[in-house]
């Protein structure tokens, strides 16, 4: 049971909320519970899928921006976030169990996308302070200055979506993933 007052519907969230629950459940087919919790804030709501949805524009794959996710969840005992992005990577990303295991893990099994995974760890677990060798590393493995940027901000939504649903203690309305 949640610690807030998670809107049951989109026409139980503030009218602010809406249209963007609307275009969420458009999208996913289900307003997800950490969408309408977020709703109770509309200003946050609209940060959270501006910049969710400026991210899956951005130069990193997806299947990297979801492993990054997992292995924050795992880091950060989100068991809502880690369900919900174990669903999203098996369902919609057809990753296989040992690709999410290894992201569990702070890993993969492709080594570029290992690279992105680890530093993203590093960025979480050092909060930001990563050693000149850490950079050098990242960029031997191909990734731009851009798209270390985009792992830095991946770090940060997953964070801020762990801690929110930490803190609200949200119902995980997917197959529930426990941290180990």
């Amino acid at each position: 049971m949640s610690r807030f007052n998670i809107p049951a519907d989109i026409n139980a969230a503030p009218e602010e909320s809406r249209e963007m629950l609307e275009a969420v459940n458009k999208q996913l087919g289900k307003v997800p519970n950490l969408y309408r919790l977020v709703a109770l804030s509309p200003v946050a709501l609209k940060g959270y899928v501006n910049l969710s949805g400026a991210l899956a524009k951005g130069k990193l794959h997806a299947k990297t921006r979801e492993g990054i996710s997992l292995a924050l969840a795992e880091i950060n005992g989100c068991s809502y976030c880690l369900s919900a992005h174990s669903y999203i990577s098996k369902n919609l990303m057809k990753v296989d169990d040992a690709e999410i295991a290894a992201n569990r893990k702070g890993s993969s099994n492709d080594e570029k996308t290992k690279a992105a995974i680890e530093f993203a760890v590093k960025v979480a677990e050092k909060k930001g302070k990563v050693s000149a060798q850490d950079l050098q590393n990242i960029h031997e493995h191909g990734y731009s200055d851009a798209e270390i940027i985009e792992i830095v901000q991946n770090v940060a939504l997953n964070i801020w979506t762990n801690y929110m649903n930490n803190v609200a203690e949200t119902e995980v309305d997917f197959p529930k993933v426990t941290p180990q």
